[in-house]
């Protein structure tokens, strides 16, 4: 109550300062934005790119040059856009940069007027998702931009973070991989029971975290350096091979390998590993992004080469 009665006797000088702090955000990031259309950079070992939003449309199989067989799972982009780039000022004085995206249309009936206007401001069509992704100063993306498959080159290694399936309601040889009491002698309808779970007097209850029976799945889950094999330009599809969490059409999120793309070349320019910067056989990402009239200067399907040596030629 009394940070509301202080709101009320000083109501001018409090709106001043948020109306003033919201308009040096919008100069900032409008600032950004226009040195992001007026200079186009290059990637650098630095810089750190926004992902992208696709849905999951199941898992297949492929072959590589030597007839090896890749399990992939098939990533989709449905017109994914920019809507916002976003400049926010910390406690301590440093920046946070991110660039918003949206992704897979939806009607205008079914969407709130505040998101509407979010999306009208931006000129493109309302989204069902919106996530953001954080980026370095250098890597913000004009809002409109329709972003394609392109973005990823085969080859390099991403990061999908989705929501695992849900299990529902499990046990604990399910849910913590207990191996249950004994199958044969002295146990009576109780062979994958979690037995006893508290202690004796002391202290007499139930250690919080102990693993029990419970809810199991529906996580957010980040499956880590996953490698893009092909990229289908026409269609916008990205093949990832390994399995991504998630239920078919689920929104997953990808973005650039924290650890075996990012990290991996920071460490490599610093020790002058130039040749190692970015995985054999890729010579730049796409920066800021890759779009969709980049995608039209590329042919419809983009594969990366084996990285298994032939078993056909004797090693060396």
């Amino acid at each position: 109550m009394l940070r509301l009665w202080t709101l009320s006797q000083k109501p001018h000088s409090t709106l001043q300062q948020c109306r003033l702090l919201h308009s040096t955000v919008t100069k900032w990031a409008e600032t950004t934005e226009t040195n992001a259309r007026t200079s186009p950079t290059t990637w650098t070992p630095d810089s750190i790119r926004t992902g992208l939003i696709a849905r999951k449309r199941g898992m297949t199989a492929m072959w590589d040059d030597h007839g090896a067989r890749v399990p992939v799972t098939v990533l989709q982009l449905e017109n994914c856009q920019v809507t916002a780039n976003i400049v926010h000022v910390r406690s301590d004085r440093s920046e946070y940069h991110a660039v918003q995206l949206g992704a897979s249309d939806r009607p205008k009936r079914t969407t709130t007027s505040q998101m509407r206007g979010h999306f009208s401001k931006a000129k493109v069509k309302p989204k069902y998702i919106v996530k953001e992704f954080p980026v370095t100063p250098d890597a913000h993306v004009p809002v409109g931009t329709t972003l394609s498959a392109v973005h990823f080159v085969p080859g390099q290694f991403v990061d999908v973070i989705a929501n695992s399936i849900g299990k529902g309601f499990q046990g604990v040889m399910k849910r913590w991989n207990f191996k249950g009491l004994r199958a044969s002698h002295g146990v009576s309808v109780s062979h994958r029971s979690a037995g006893a779970t508290g202690q004796h007097q002391d202290p007499g209850r139930v250690w919080p975290g102990k693993k029990m029976a419970g809810r199991l799945g529906n996580e957010r889950i980040t499956v880590q350096n996953l490698t893009v094999v092909r990229v289908d330009t026409a269609l916008d599809l990205i093949f990832v091979k390994g399995a991504v969490p998630g239920v078919d059409d689920a929104q997953v999120m990808i973005r650039d390998a924290k650890k075996r793309l990012v990290s991996a070349a920071q460490v490599n320019q610093a020790q002058g590993l130039y040749e190692k910067v970015l995985p054999k056989g890729i010579d730049n990402l796409p920066f800021p992004a890759g779009t969709k009239e980049m995608a039209k200067t590329l042919p419809p399907v983009v594969e990366a080469p084996s990285k298994r040596s032939s078993p056909f030629i004797p090693r060396e």
